[in-house]
Order: C-alpha cells, then sequence, then structure tokens
C-alpha cells in the first residue's frame, strides 16, 4: 500500500496546503538551500542543541538532524486535531482523578481491576489526594500519525515528562532566520508563545500555600540527563529558576530554593525528573536527584509538582489500548481521535495472535519510551524475532503490538532534491485553568529511506511544523 504523500497527489499535483511553499521553493537555487542546511546545522551546533544517546560511547552527544523542508498543516485539518486532542486531555485528567479515588471506571468494567493494582506507575502515595486545580498531568506530549487524508490516529501517550518541545521553538527560529521571505509570504501560526503560555499554566495551579505570585521552578536531574538542553531553556525562557535536588531542601513545611539570600520557598515546581527518584523518604532512598519529604510538602498543600507523581499510569500502553473507551466514559463523546489498532499481549488469544503474526507487527514494551524496548517485525531478523518471542511468552503482560502503519510522507531535502520520508507528530498541551494547543507541535522524520522509525535516538531528525491561518 503507497503510503499518503501530504504534499503531492497521486498524480503528482500540489495540495493546497503546500501551494505557496510549493511556488517559493521552485525558484529557489539548490545549491544555497544547501548551504542554508550547513548553516542550520552549525547554528544548533553552537546552541549546543544536543540529546544525550545511552549507552552509546562513541558519540553520547549528538546534533538532532533538523530538515528545511517544513510540514504543513491546513487550519481545518488543525481544528479536527485540537478538538480529539482537548477531549483526549481532559478524559486523560478524569480518569487519573477517578482511579486515584473512587475507581468508578473499574466498577464499571470498562478497564480490568488488574491493570490498575499491578501496573508499576500506580503509587498508592496518591490515592485520595487531589492536586491544586483538580489537574494531574499538566504538560501532555500526544504522538500523532496520518496513514490517509483524513485519517490521524493517536499512536501514545505521553503524561509523564515529554520531551521535545525545545526542538519545536528551536526549529521555527532558525526557518525564520534563514527564510524570512517565506514567512511574510504564508500566514503561519506561532509557535514562540509557548514558553509564556507554559509560565501562565504553572501559575494557574500554584497551591493553597501560596501567598502572592507564584514563584516557580524546574527540577532537572543534571547535565547528564538527554534533555538537560531542554530543561534549561524552558527555565530561561520562562525566566524560572533551573534547579537541581541539591539547591532543595524542606524548610517549615514547604520546599526551598538556595539562594543567595537564603532559602526560599517555591510554590510551583515543573519536575523532570522520574517518580522514582522524587523523594527518597517515599520512594527510591538511594535517590540524590530528588528532594527528601517533598512528597509530604505536596500532600499538606505546601507546593505543585508538574506533573503529578503517579500520572505514568495514564500513558503505559496496556491502559492506552482502552482510551476510545476512557474519552467515552468521562466525556459522555465518542473518541474524535481514535487509537491505533492494539493487541494487550497479556490477553491469550491476543499474544497467540502476536507470536504467528510477529514479522508483520511492532511490538512495544507497556512502559517504555524512545524507541527503546521494542521490535518492528518487518525490519527484525528471524533471531530477533525468535529472541523477542521468548520476551513475550515469559512477561506477556509487558508488552502490546500494533500493525506495522504506512506512515504519512513529507519531503525532505536530499542531494537530489525532494525526496519523501515518513513522519509522526507531537503536539504539546497544557491544561491547568484552560487547555492550551501549541499550533503544530514537533514534526519527527525518519530520514532514512523507506525506514519508518522517527525517533532522534534511533536516528530520525526534526522539522518544522506549520499550521496556516485561514
Amino acid at each position: 500500500m503507497q503510503p499518503f504523500d501530504e504534499m503531492l497527489t497521486a498524480e503528482g499535483g500540489v495540495r493546497q496546503p503546500y501551494e505557496a511553499f510549493q511556488a517559493w521553493f521552485r525558484a529557489q537555487d539548490p545549491e544555497v538551500l544547501k548551504e542554508k542546511a550547513s548553516e542550520a546545522e552549525a547554528f544548533f551546533r553552537r546552541t549546543g542543541i544536543t540529546f544525550a544517546v545511552y549507552g552509546d560511547d562513541q558519540a553520547a552527544e549528538r546534533l538532532i538532524p533538523f530538515d528545511l523542508i517544513p510540514r504543513v498543516i491546513s487550519g481545518a485539518e488543525w481544528r479536527r486535531l485540537s478538538r480529539g486532542i482537548e477531549q483526549r486531555v481532559r478524559a486523560m485528567n478524569a480518569f487519573l482523578d477517578d482511579i486515584y479515588h473512587d475507581q468508578e471506571i473499574v466498577k464499571a468494567g470498562k478497564v480490568p481491576a488488574r491493570l490498575i493494582e499491578a501496573n508499576e506507575a500506580y503509587l498508592p502515595q496518591m490515592e485520595r489526594f487531589q492536586p491544586p486545580g483538580g489537574i494531574y498531568t499538566h504538560i501532555i506530549g500526544v504522538d500523532i500519525v496520518r496513514t490517509a487524508e483524513d485519517q490521524f490516529f493517536v499512536l501514545e501517550d505521553n503524561a509523564r515528562t515529554p520531551s521535545g518541545v525545545s526542538y519545536m521553538i528551536e526549529n521555527r527560529e532558525t526557518m525564520m532566520q534563514m527564510f524570512p521571505e517565506l514567512f511574510a509570504h504564508c500566514r503561519i501560526r506561532s509557535v514562540e508563545t509557548y514558553p509564556a503560555d507554559l509560565r501562565k499554566s504553572l501559575s494557574a495551579v500554584a497551591p493553597p500555600a501560596c501567598d502572592g505570585p507564584p514563584v516557580i521552578a524546574v527540577l532537572t536531574p543534571g547535565i547528564h540527563n538527554s534533555a538537560y538542553f531542554e530543561h534549561a531553556f524552558l527555565a530561561d525562557q520562562m525566566g524560572v529558576e533551573l534547579v537541581e535536588g541539591s539547591d532543595l531542601m524542606e524548610v517549615d513545611g514547604r520546599i526551598a530554593m538556595r539562594t543567595t539570600a537564603g532559602y526560599r520557598p517555591i510554590d510551583v515546581l515543573y519536575r523532570r525528573v522520574d517518580d522514582a527518584f522524587l523523594d527518597p523518604k517515599v520512594f527510591r532512598p538511594d535517590s540524590v536527584l530528588g528532594v527528601p519529604g517533598i512528597m509530604e510538602v505536596y500532600r499538606n498543600g505546601g507546593i505543585t509538582i508538574a506533573n503529578a507523581p503517579g500520572t505514568g499510569i495514564a500513558d503505559d500502553k496496556a491502559i492506552y489500548s482502552y482510551m476510545p473507551d476512557i474519552v467515552e466514559f468521562y466525556t459522555g463523546e465518542g473518541a474524535i481521535l481514535q487509537n491505533v489498532p492494539t493487541w494487550r499481549c497479556a490477553e491469550a488469544d491476543s499474544l497467540a495472535y502476536v507470536l504467528e503474526h510477529l514479522a508483520e507487527l511492532v511490538i512495544k514494551e507497556v512502559h517504555g519510551s524512545g524507541g527503546y524496548g521494542m521490535l518492528v517485525g518487518p525490519a527484525a531478523s528471524s533471531a530477533e524475532r525468535e529472541a523477542f518471542a521468548a520476551k513475550l511468552r515469559q512477561k506477556p503482560g509487558n508488552y502490546i503490538a500494533q500493525p506495522t502503519l504506512a506512515l504519512s510522507t513529507v519531503p525532505v531535502l536530499t542531494e537530489a532534491g525532494l525526496a519523501p520520508r515518513h513522519v509522526d507528530l507531537r503536539p504539546y498541551v497544557l491544561v491547568s485553568d484552560k487547555v492550551r494547543i501549541t499550533p503544530g507541535g514537533l514534526t519527527r522524520v525518519a530520514l532514512r529511506e523507506g525506514s519508518l522509525v522517527v525517533n532522534s535516538s534511533q536516528g530520525g531528525g526534526t522539522k518544522d511544523t506549520w499550521v496556516l491561518e485561514d
């Protein structure tokens, strides 16, 4: 099956959202565009826009490959996506509130109790506690794929600490610097307001102890974390402090950060540290990344933690498979954005099917991310598939399976000119006093011809995403 090309029709015509870009592109000198690509790489290198590759001693820090050709989405397409995204994130927060309180969805038989009770992302410490503002997951990344002109599907949800938003913003800044004339001719919605929107959104969920303008800080695991550039970038763009666990301590029932004038209480902590490392008094006692006592301060109303501890259960890939039911249960409406078809390997019939069709499917760990711990059946060797089958039989509940999708393609710039490559899209959503969705998001692109793996850790790149004004 030929994948859907977002720029060109089957007859070779240009689709409406790309018409203005195509007219501009035809007037460009290919050699100049190649020079611009080199300029972009130099800019990213100077700025320090890198990511760490865990377990790769040869290239611990890499540049994120950036493609100059924008991905263009029409205003009408974006409105449909936005409605579906907002519906989904509202249902996700309602689900989290329910499972940490009365578990009505379990009692109704819509989600099996075993997926809650035995889930490592479920935190008993959050039971019967409602975070400030009633919001659990404040920052969400929803991974979306497209298979046809009007067919968008959610591939997975990122409800813990979604990354990549700094690349979205830097991609746009790079494009505007290199091609200002493009932005003069095309009406493109802004993404640069994201840091200001993030600060507004976090301020709106200040805890009861806050008695003035909210003090916000970003908690990072430190410079060796793969997303450290982003942590520093967002703190700088919001105008707030970037802190590590060693900079914080409990003082008079608050979490305070060390300053030259003594310790200053923090109202809202945007943490980029996993649950297990957040509080050594409650979770891993060997953690040096978190803050001793923060969970007690949190439960007593002394601080807001964004995202709330325990939100990871909402992006568990087994729970994901129930999201259409979850949306309908809490909203009373059918899901606007459907899931990719998913087999739950914990179920005997599904496991049998998956084992018989490994060569056709993509297998993922329910808690996996970044393209790690997965099997792309069509690209795997028979030995790799056999080894993975053993894992499936040993711990079937750890995995789900999905079909190998014919992801849509968009053009990238190659030595020979434009060529189609597969993409996905991660829109970024902020939830507090209202839902704020940045127009567009991060388009990740599989730069190798024929590859379906878009993750930067697995050789993918990024490109600017344009949502057109009507």
